[in-house]
């Protein structure tokens, strides 16, 4: 009972004060994206500390020695809407790639695009990997990581889904590190779910994938390290 009426508490609360700065921050529309990322950083940061209030969900980041010096490329594990919130506080000022679709959202599509997200568009074929892969190159030209879920959309907790052509493009293209990233967000504010659980959310930095090997190879050792770190996370949070 406890778990429903936080729940409650929490979408009440989280949807209608996300309507209310939506429709206040409408004017930063305005604004360059740089100003754009560091606003929606704040607000991300009220949606987690809201999670972690309301329903007791708080995080803790494991194997931040991992991650190399300079712009990498981060293929993440995606569970829950939490991940999209988290990634762009913890690392500051990453660039996000998005499925195309999610412009439409109101509010969400307009300053994710006034932000400068890097859109893919999963019907577009070759013109659209060229379109993400330049948008890459250009934000690890300036000195800013890429955040790409590398299975499209997100999954449920034990749910197997295949690793998409994207995020080879990208290690291809790029020349940067990949960074796998584990987690078990999806315990605690799964996808389509009323429901959001108390406890630790834990997200876990993987040993990077080098530059260098063939497509294949790549996305054996990218599913095969994510896969079985998540399995590993899911298990801890159900014991």
């Amino acid at each position: 009972m406890a778990i429903i009426l936080r729940s409650v508490l929490f979408n009440l609360v989280f949807y209608l004060s996300s309507a209310v700065i939506g429709l206040a921050a409408l004017p930063l529309l305005t604004l360059p994206p740089a100003f754009m990322r560091r606003a929606g950083a704040q607000w991300s940061r009220y949606v987690i500390w809201l999670l972690k209030v309301i329903v007791g969900a708080g995080w803790e980041v494991r194997g931040e020695d991992r991650i190399p010096d300079g712009p990498v490329i981060f293929g993440i594990k995606h569970q829950s809407a939490w991940d999209t919130f988290f990634f762009p506080v913890y690392f500051g000022d990453p660039a996000m790639i998005a499925k195309k679709e999610l412009r439409l959202i109101p509010f969400y599509g307009w300053y994710a695009w006034r932000a400068g997200a890097v859109w893919i568009d999963r019907r577009g074929g070759i013109s659209a990997l060229r379109a993400l892969i330049n948008g890459a190159l250009d934000a690890v030209k300036h000195g800013r990581s890429v955040i790409m879920f590398p299975q499209g959309t997100r999954t449920l907790p034990g749910e197997k889904r295949p690793y998409q052509p994207g995020i080879a493009a990208l290690y291809a293209s790029v020349g940067a590190p990949v960074v796998p990233v584990a987690l078990n967000s999806g315990m605690y504010w799964p996808k389509r779910t009323f429901a959001k659980r108390p406890g630790t959310i834990v997200v876990e930095f993987l040993d990077p994938v080098p530059p260098g090997l063939d497509r294949a190879a790549f996305l054996d050792a990218l599913a095969e390290r994510i896969e079985s770190a998540t399995e590993r996370l899911e298990a801890e949070a159900r014991s």
